[in-house]
């Protein structure tokens, strides 16, 4: 005989898996098409096809190029003749929602 603890703990473990699962799955979706993402140079006809997309926006694509340092090029203290360059910009939009009891945004 199975008890009702037993089937609680069947139901939600079935729950859980199906959760992770349908996650994993959306995020195996976005990682497909991060890699199937065409790379494209950093030159002078960049801007046009950026301006003459739809939108103006061009979803996942893979940047090629040389970078240039604003000011010096960061050394690295472990591989000697590595250096890099920090990202200047990031654009990272949030959605605002007014928060009642916290009067805050």
């Amino acid at each position: 005989p199975i008890t009702p603890g037993e089937l609680l703990c069947l139901g939600s473990s079935l729950a859980f898996s199906g959760l992770f699962y349908y996650l994993y799955r959306k995020k195996a979706r976005v990682v497909a098409r991060i890699q199937e993402a065409p790379k494209l140079q950093v030159d002078d006809d960049l801007p046009a096809l950026v301006s003459a997309a739809d939108g103006r926006c061009l979803p996942y694509i893979a940047l090629e190029g040389i970078v240039l340092p604003a000011k010096a090029a960061l050394t690295s203290h472990y591989h000697e003749g590595l250096q890099g360059v920090i990202q200047k910009l990031l654009l990272k939009e949030h959605r605002l929602i007014w928060n009642s009891l916290a009067r805050s945004w």
